[in-house]
Parts: C-alpha cells; structure tokens; sequence
C-alpha cells in the first residue's frame, strides 16, 4: 500500500541513496505539474517527501510546497527558496563528505567504500552529535570478498564508541549498526511498494535512480539517433502503472521473506544492475548486510550487559553471510 510520494522538484535534485544523479543541466518541474503532483498526494493520502537541487527554487513555489504536510530533503547547508527566509530547515541533509559540525536532524553521508574507511575517524565523532547519521555506500557493486575483513573490523570499532555512548545515557542513531536492534520484521526501501516517486516530466518511476536512468539513456540513444527508452510506471494524467507489482513485494521474494537482515535496503535499483531481477538482491547487497546484522547483534548483546534494552528483539547467530548458500534451508 502506497505511504509515501516522492517528488523531484529539479533534474539535478539532489542523490540521497545509492545511485549518484548524473544530470547537470537544470530542468524544473513546471508549477502546474507540480501542483497536480501535489493533488495526487492528497487524493490518494500520501505524505509528499520534496527533493530539492542546491540553487534555492523560485519563491513563487514555497506556496505549492507548503499547502501540505511534506518532508524536506536538501544537500547541506542549501535554501530552499530564492528571497525567502522563514528559518524553514531540512528534515533530511543530504552530504557527499565529512562535515565537522553537523546541526541536521537527519543526515544522509554518501560515501564509497574506501571514502568510508578513509573518513571512519570523522564519522565517528559524528556519534555525539544528536543527528541521526544514515551512511550510505555508493559503490555496492564493487565490494568483494577480499573487503569483508576491513568491513567487519570499522563495523567493530564504531560498535565500541556507540557502546561507550549508551553507557552514557546516550541513544546515538546510526543506520547501519542501531536500527537492526530496534526492528523485528523487515524495513526496506519498498520502491514501487510503499512510496512512488515523480520526476519533473509529470511520469512517475519506481524511485528516482529509475528516472536519472532513463534520462541518461536517452541522452544518449538520442545523440545515436537510437529508440528511446522508458522506465516510467504511469503519469499524473492516466495514473499509476506498476506492472507486476506483486513480484515488488517481500512475499514475493524467496531469500528476502525468509531473512532477519531487517535493516537491509533491498535495493530495486541494485538489484536489477546487479542480478537482472528487481526482487533478487546481488551477493554484494546481503553480504553487507549480514555483516551489520552480525555487528548490531554485537552490540545489541554488549549493551544488554549493561541493562535491559530491547527484550523483544532477538537476533540468532548465524553461520552464513549470504542466504543463498543456505538456501535450502530457508
């Protein structure tokens, strides 16, 4: 069931997951698209989550955006609107580096791999700063084997300072070690399931790296007088489209519905790059994710020797770091 809509207000809106935004060339959504977005929302009691660039949008948009209840994501420290100053901030910052001071509610961090190793001592100190920090890696696809140590390793030494915190009678939030303690069934992503995104064209896509693919798709079939292509599930005009949208869904997926990897972002956009199904994560996805299951089932039990916490959860030792070598038995 469809929560959330997801609104690209920029071709050059900033990347706030996995798939980096290629666009350079500034295309807005026309205010009438927009305002027709926004009663699509409304008809079909979504809450609107508005993706901004980082050039402050014409201030004749504030009135459409505010006519409902919305959630804000923007790159730090950007406006949103040119020659307004209401002290509106950010739910959500979005960052590609390190910042020292962080005065977010929400932060996403995209990094890679080796940025995040390389920056593991500025992240940390992130810890104490009241933001929830949500670390995103942007090179998934390119993580092996041979980087499961150096993972298992900067996963075990952020694991001693949160520890140090909640012995402190703090509650530091850090996506990729502290929400697998609080959750007890599966809280992915849900592209397609649970939220929809709309890109400036008026079409809607299962989230936005379907839309930044198709435009770089067509810039460059167009430049090869080639067919274009289309990734769109529907637009404002005749509505949603989703074609099987069932095989989407967790039920649908075998290695999914049977895993406790609750933290796991199920990655649609990952998926179909990595395995050429949308509902079938790469080896790359649940290998990371194991490994943070495995983390935070660390320090879920480091902290339970300090107090009670969390009771109703309880995350089993395993012996496998990707079900489909077990998948058998599930």
């Amino acid at each position: 069931m469809l929560q959330y809509l997801v609104i690209l207000l920029e071709d050059t809106s900033v990347a706030y997951c996995h798939a980096d935004n290629p666009l350079k060339e500034r295309n807005l959504i026309p205010l009438e698209t927009l305002k027709k977005a926004i009663l699509f929302g409304m008809k079909q009691n979504l809450m609107i989550q508005y993706v901004f660039p980082e050039y402050a949008l014409p201030k004749e948009y504030a009135e459409a955006i505010e006519s409902i209840d919305n959630v804000k994501i923007y790159p730090v420290g950007c406006k949103p609107f040119t020659g307004i100053d209401d002290g509106n901030e950010a739910d959500v910052e979005v960052a590609n580096r390190v910042f020292e001071n962080v005065e977010a509610k929400n932060l996403v961090l995209r990094l890679t791999f080796s940025e995040m190793l390389a920056k593991k001592d500025e992240i940390t100190k992130l810890f104490t700063s009241g933001t929830r920090i949500n670390l995103c890696i942007t090179d998934v696809e390119h993580f092996s084997d041979e980087q499961i140590e150096a993972y298992k390793q900067v996963l075990k030494e952020w694991n001693a300072v949160l520890l140090n915190l909640y012995k402190q009678g703090q509650s530091p939030q850090f996506n990729l070690l502290t929400d697998r303690m609080m959750l007890d069934k599966m809280h992915n992503c849900e592209a397609g399931v649970s939220n929809i995104t709309l890109a400036p064209n008026g079409k809607f896509y299962l989230c936005p790296a379907f839309y930044y693919d198709e435009q770089t798709k067509v810039d460059n079939q167009l430049n090869h007088h080639q067919p274009t292509s289309d990734n769109s599930v529907g637009d404002l005009e005749k509505g949603l489209d989703i074609p099987n949208q069932q095989l989407l869904k967790l039920d649908h997926a075998p290695l999914c519905r049977n895993c406790d990897s609750y933290q796991c972002r199920r990655c649609l956009w990952l998926n179909r790059k990595l395995t050429w199904d949308l509902n079938t994560p790469s080896r790359q996805q649940c290998v990371m994710s194991h490994l943070e299951r495995n983390a935070s089932r660390d320090l879920l039990n480091d902290i339970r020797k300090i107090g009670e916490f969390m009771p109703q959860i309880d995350i089993k030792e395993i012996n496998y770091l990707d079900p489909f070598e077990v998948r058998k038995e599930f």
